[in-house]
């Protein structure tokens, strides 16, 4: 697992398009905040980032997940990885930390480069403002975390690049769980707070209110490991040409 882990990780860590990636993201990023820099208001910086990290879980979890699950149908590196003997359980759960690591460390960041910004274009930053903003970014790299599985059902069960990359996006969008809560709002309006998007939300508030969130806490990762365990079976149960 460790190997599989250093192996993919040295991967994309050598990949030339990650870095100017994220570094065309931080400049466009800074000349938009450099645009708005003229009309700050005292709740520009919470209420900018709001809106500017909503689309995290596509911009960032969206390169993740194609670099470490649809590249690798691409190129042919699940069949390598299988065969050289690898433990199909074992790839599914190292694609899913390495996936949450790398959204974490770039979630971790965007806080602080936000506040810095701000900060630059004469914009305080307060202890609040910054706990805020963790707050809501934990919320949205939790989705990104489970939306990568899920749509890594795809991956390992369709073998289909574009078909796995187009239903993450749309579930990064919460187009699909949009629908799905639309439909259960015709059975139980409660029901739809035990998607994903309404775990998190629970979570969120939880952390906010400073009231428990282990519940939710505890139906996300219940939620995750399902479905973890059905990427596994999928996987191990698609026959592969090598």
């Amino acid at each position: 697992m460790l190997n599989l882990l250093h192996g993919e990780l040295y991967r994309l860590l050598h990949k030339r398009s990650m870095y100017i990636y994220f570094a065309l993201l931080a400049v466009g990023y800074a000349l938009i905040v450099f645009v708005r820099s003229g009309g700050f208001m005292p709740e520009s910086l919470v209420d900018d980032a709001i809106s500017a990290f909503a689309f995290l879980p596509v911009v960032v979890g969206g390169f993740f997940f194609a670099a470490l699950y649809t590249d690798d149908l691409s190129a042919k590196n699940l069949i390598s990885l299988v065969g050289f003997g690898i433990n199909k359980t074992k790839i599914v759960i190292a694609k899913f930390i390495l996936v949450a690591l790398l959204n974490g460390i770039v979630f971790v960041i965007a806080p602080v480069f936000h506040g810095a910004l701000y900060a630059l274009f004469g914009q305080g930053v307060s202890g609040e403002a910054l706990s805020l903003l963790y707050a809501d970014v934990l919320k949205l790299f939790l989705m990104t975390a489970a939306f990568s599985a899920l749509a890594g059902i795809l991956v390992y069960g369709l073998q289909r690049p574009t078909i796995a990359l187009v239903a993450y996006v749309l579930l990064a969008f919460n187009v699909v769980s949009g629908l799905i809560a639309t439909l259960l709002n015709m059975v139980d309006p409660l029901l739809k707070s035990h998607l994903i998007p309404g775990i998190t939300d629970n979570i969120l508030m939880g952390l906010i209110s400073g009231n428990s969130f282990v519940y939710p806490a505890a139906e996300y990762f219940v939620y995750v490991a399902l479905v973890l365990v059905a990427s596994a079976f999928v996987f191990t149960k698609k026959e592969m040409e090598f």
